[in-house]
């Protein structure tokens, strides 16, 4: 083979590796494959290009794209553009937290397991709960396996879960209940927040848990207190919340409202849109729950000298134990992501985090005060955090399309996700926002939707 290991391999190289297995040439490899099914004359493939005209072709696809970096942008519904500090990407591109694997072997793994301790306690210290797991792939998965956990505990086969509730982790718990045999039972929302009164309908001993988002799909602040003594009327269903993170630097936390399990994204504190991935789940549980919970939890203990050590201390998976006795199949987590996020919370700290919660709600409102002002309906009538709904009187597609015209990155489509919602946009105000920008936005879109 060739001494240069990142060279392509030689006309020699290939023939070497095929004396060595025995064959005359490439076709050979394929004679097991009956001469009739084989694909005969070239593929249609771009024709290959050299290291310079790869990176000018690529170079010229990347500036086709419209990035937050350039243009603002209220678009939000679940993946948000927040300031992330940069001692975040000088932290976690360290080698030793970059290349990190599993931290299998704790003697030498004191860093990430350290990190992956904090990143559960800051967690903790959020939701108000009483235990957190070291990250889930993201915000959907995690909401999923709450539900897996909740099912396996109460052996009960219903969830009930809002409409209300974001419209892609539906789709992924659907997904997961299905190959369990799990019934899923959709309570509708009104004037965009749960129907307490069709929420207790749907209560019965059958139900294993009821899910809901605080704040919700559409911005709103669900009634947690309320919905938990519906929840906690039926003797054994659990409450299930999924939140975004930074909010709770503000809202009072649903580990205070009663949650049995609170879970979601931390994509808000210190990662990235990275057009909508990877981001970092968070899972986090009552102390009864801690041995029933996914993938890994670090804790803290002394060796035999009395020095603080870290150790992973349950990971109830189908690496470890037996699959029948396993908790879930998640077979990694996200801690480069958990670490981001740990490294940005303790960057703003305790005031930090809420003075930004603080920020998002300020801003939202203001941007919803002048958009009425401009004469454009705007569903306002609950309190809401960082998100809430506009009518566009048409198409919403088009109004992006005009917006972007004008250097703007609009909202979310509601018609895309509920049928009822057509001509809809959910419009994000984050921190970043300037009032310069919210004003562009309002007198645009009032010329846009005015026409």
């Amino acid at each position: 083979m060739s001494e240069f290991r990142y060279l392509p391999v030689t006309e020699e190289d290939r023939q070497e590796m095929l004396a060595t297995i025995g064959v005359q040439s490439d076709e050979d490899l394929f004679s097991d494959v009956p001469e009739k099914i084989r694909f005969k004359g070239e593929l249609k493939l771009e024709p290959k290009l050299s290291e310079p005209e790869l990176l000018r072709f690529f170079n010229g696809l990347a500036k086709k794209n419209i990035s937050t970096s350039e243009y603002p942008s209220f678009l939000g519904a679940g993946v948000y553009e927040h300031y992330i500090p940069s001692v975040v990407d000088s932290v976690i591109s360290r080698g030793e937290f970059y290349t990190a694997y599993t931290p299998y072997q704790a003697e030498v793994s004191q860093g990430e397991l350290q990190a992956i301790f904090e990143f559960q306690s800051l967690i903790c210290e959020l939701t108000g709960m009483e235990a957190a797991n070291s990250s889930m792939y993201d915000g959907s998965t995690a909401l999923a396996e709450a539900a897996l956990l909740s099912s396996g505990v109460t052996h009960n086969k219903k969830i009930v879960v809002s409409d209300t509730v974001h419209p892609e982790y539906r789709q992924v718990l659907a997904t997961y209940a299905h190959g369990r045999g799990l019934d899923i039972e959709t309570v509708p929302g009104t004037d965009g927040s749960t129907d307490l009164k069709k929420l207790e309908a749907a209560m019965d001993d059958h139900v294993s848990c009821v899910i809901v988002q605080y704040p919700n799909f559409f911005g709103q602040i669900e009634l947690l207190r309320d919905i938990e003594e519906i929840v906690h009327g039926a003797k054994k269903a659990h409450f299930i919340v999924a939140s975004n993170p930074l909010s709770l630097g503000i809202l009072t936390s649903p580990g205070e409202l009663m949650a049995d399990i609170v879970v979601g994204d931390c994509q808000p504190l210190g990662i990235t849109e990275s057009f909508g991935g990877p981001h970092c789940g968070y899972f986090a549980v009552s102390k009864k729950l801690i041995r029933k919970v996914p993938g890994r939890l670090v804790g803290e203990t002394v060796d035999e000298q009395g020095q603080r050590g870290y150790v992973l201390t349950l990971q109830a998976r189908e690496q470890h134990i037996r699959r029948e006795k396993a908790t879930s199949n998640i077979c990694s987590n996200q801690a480069l992501n958990a670490l981001a996020s740990s490294v940005a919370m303790n960057a703003f700290g305790k005031q930090g985090i809420t003075e930004l919660a603080y920020q998002n709600i300020q801003k939202a409102h203001y941007a919803a005060g002048k958009l009425k002002e401009s004469g454009i309906s705007v569903t306002d009538g609950h309190p809401f955090f960082n998100e809430f709904i506009i009518d566009c009187r048409k198409p919403v597609s088009s109004v992006n399309r005009q917006l972007l015209e004008k250097g703007i990155i609009g909202g979310f489509d509601l018609g895309r996700a509920y049928e009822q919602m057509q001509n809809k946009m959910l419009i994000a105000v984050t921190e970043l926002r300037t009032k310069n920008e919210i004003d562009q936005l309002t007198e645009v879109l009032g010329g846009i939707i005015g026409d």
